[in-house]
């Protein structure tokens, strides 16, 4: 969510004005992130996002965007993508795909608190439930091909120990995704980032999920996981906090209750959540791009 790319007032009042959302007043960037460029938007008629996609290409995004639109359409509080008269959701800004979206109320809770836990539990088991009918096809762009093609360009910039682990971890994901278990874990679209910061609240209330650009088909548990490795997770020791997991756990269950096969492989897949952002911190500190 950083400003690679600048955009002018006016490139953005006339992409806001021809989604008929009104005369913009304000345009800020969002200095925060690593993927694509932010901006707020407030018009006379409310507070949208723009987002210039930096890395994802015009035949990716449809997945995305369009996802939004179905779990929107089914009662999930996530950010609706904005159509033109034709009806188009994707569109161009300075040569790139972009596109703009409702601002969701309410702020991230970064000390979440089982209460918390709970909410997001529940609103992901609903989540995942609203996508199974979602037609488009599109597989975790962050899953384990990528994690195999982007090892070996990180390696060079580790000590030896930092290495072994890499390699041996890697290698053990690729054992658990051969399992018959593995083949068995449900699967459909998931948001596959759902931090801490892509989750908005009112005190307690969960108030909406953002930022989908990292979802795709894959595990629903790989999903759980990376929530779980963030939300439940003691940030000062690392530790697992038993509270808020099992508030976390119970909540999901209640919705949708995992199967034999998720039980058996959920200490596999957060080890595997763990995996996927440590390559991906490690790839973007040491290849950065400048913005």
């Amino acid at each position: 969510m950083a400003v690679f790319t600048e955009v002018s007032h006016d490139e953005a009042s006339a992409l806001l004005q021809s989604l008929n959302l009104g005369t913009l007043q304000e345009l800020r960037g969002i200095q925060g992130g690593i993927e694509n460029t932010n901006y707020f938007a407030t018009t006379d008629q409310g507070e949208y996002v723009l987002t210039l996609f930096e890395r994802l290409s015009f035949e990716q995004l449809p997945f995305y965007l369009h996802l939004m639109k179905h779990l929107a359409a089914r009662g999930i509080p996530v950010p609706d993508p904005a159509a033109n008269r034709d009806g188009d959701i994707l569109h161009t800004v300075c040569g790139k795909p972009a596109a703009v979206v409702n601002r969701l109320r309410g702020k991230s809770e970064l000390a979440p608190q089982a209460a918390h836990c709970a909410a997001v539990g529940e609103m992901l088991a609903k989540m995942h439930l609203a996508g199974r009918d979602y037609e488009r096809r599109q597989p975790n762009l962050r899953g384990l091909p990528w994690w195999n093609e982007t090892v070996p360009l990180v390696l060079p910039h580790l000590d030896a120990a930092q290495a072994t682990l890499l390699r041996s971890e890697l290698a053990y994901q690729n054992h658990i995704a051969e399992s018959a278990a593995y083949r068995a874990l449900p699967r459909g679209p998931i948001h596959a980032d759902l931090f801490r910061d892509n989750v908005m609240f009112e005190g307690e209330q969960l108030t909406g999920f953002f930022d989908f650009y990292f979802a795709g088909v894959d595990t629903f548990l790989f999903d759980l996981a990376v929530c779980l490795n963030d939300w439940c997770i003691d940030l000062a020791s690392g530790t697992t906090d038993l509270e808020r997991s099992a508030a976390f756990l119970q909540a999901y269950s209640a919705v949708r209750p995992l199967t034999a096969a998720e039980r058996q492989l959920l200490p596999a897949m957060l080890r595997a959540g763990a995996l996927r952002f440590w390559i991906s911190r490690l790839w973007d500190f040491h290849l950065p791009r400048e913005a």
